[in-house]
């Protein structure tokens, strides 16, 4: 008798259990965003406007800054120009690991406190900082962005390699609560 009750609990619970799960599309992100980070470079003369700062210096291993760590706080916008009002800060670190390319482990949360949005997304993995377009992770989230996943698409628009880079974000998350 037992046996029959479980597998009528199972025939009627299955389905409830089914039509509540979230279902991940690749081809339709639940939420897409493009966003601008601006990185202003520690220089030494500009304390007060720099957005990142190297904190460990680079090995003698290589000759592409490796072991080189670089803690940020850079301003996150909807458009292309620094002045514009920040919506985010993209708050992390830098790991350059590779003694051959410039290649690096870039770990870091776009912290948002707006009226648009509350929380934080949380993005890492492998910058290859040669490539054109770089693809990273996204890991979770908190707030309005409770445990999302995704892919973060990366392109830097403008470098000055002493002072100053741009990088826009696409940003496609497939899975939303």
């Amino acid at each position: 008798m037992q046996k029959y009750i479980g597998i009528a609990f199972f025939l009627v619970a299955f389905p409830f259990i089914l039509s509540q799960a979230k279902r991940m599309t690749p081809d339709k992100p639940c939420k897409h965003f493009t966003f601008y980070m601006h990185n202003i470079f520690l220089n030494g003369t500009n304390a007060a406007n720099a957005t990142a700062a190297t904190i460990v210096g680079r090995t003698t291993l290589g000759d592409k800054f490796f072991g080189e760590i670089t803690a940020f706080d850079n301003p996150i916008t909807e458009d292309q120009s620094l002045l514009s009002t920040p919506i985010a800060r993209a708050q992390g670190f830098i790991l350059n690991d590779s003694k051959t390319t410039f290649s690096s482990l870039l770990a870091y949360s776009l912290v948002f406190n707006s009226t648009e949005h509350k929380g934080s997304i949380n993005i890492m993995g492998a910058d290859q900082r040669n490539e054109q377009t770089r693809y990273l992770s996204v890991v979770g989230g908190t707030g309005d962005f409770f445990m999302t996943r995704g892919i973060a698409t990366f392109w830097t628009e403008y470098l000055d390699p002493h002072t100053y880079f741009r990088v826009r974000m696409d940003i496609k998350l497939y899975e939303c609560y």
